[in-house]
């Protein structure tokens, strides 16, 4: 009976952890981006990796990529940035990697192409995570490249 109870509670206790976001069906490009955009509203926390410490952008597309398609990045922008294989921006497909310079060093952040020249990112301290526009002038100038590290539909 114990164990029963115990099996119960853990059971229970991992479906509370992500009850404010919708499930995401393993291995495709649309189920990335509705999780994404599940987490819109998320604030920015430097080295937060999880809707309930915040994210930065590192943190924001592991745990996307780690949830919706159970692929594990690495932490760093710019270890993410050699993962996969090198896109053309005409190239872009939905649920591949965007790098930009933010900092004045390449490969400093990271978002979710989204289609139409829209990606969603952790942007920075005092923002949450939201869509944004490539083709804006800051977006389009500091832009460093794109990464595809799966075969999405």
């Amino acid at each position: 009976m114990r164990f029963i109870l115990l099996i119960s509670l853990l059971v229970l206790g991992a479906c509370v952890s992500d009850k404010n976001f919708i499930q995401a069906q393993h291995g495709d490009a649309d189920s990335l981006v509705s999780y994404a955009r599940s987490l819109i509203g998320i604030p920015y926390k430097y080295g937060g990796d999880t809707p309930a410490s915040g994210f930065d952008c590192s943190g924001f597309v592991g745990y996307v990529y780690s949830r919706a398609l159970d692929i594990s990045l690495p932490r760093s922008t710019v270890e993410i940035s050699i993962m996969g294989k090198a896109v053309r921006s005409n190239d872009l497909r939905t649920g591949d990697l965007v790098f930009f310079n933010t900092l004045h060093k390449r490969f400093s952040h990271v978002g979710i192409y989204l289609g139409d020249y829209r990606f969603i990112h952790a942007p920075s301290s005092g923002g949450t995570v939201r869509v944004e526009y490539m083709l804006d002038d800051y977006w389009r100038r500091i832009y460093n490249g794109a990464r595809r590290v799966t075969l999405l539909n």
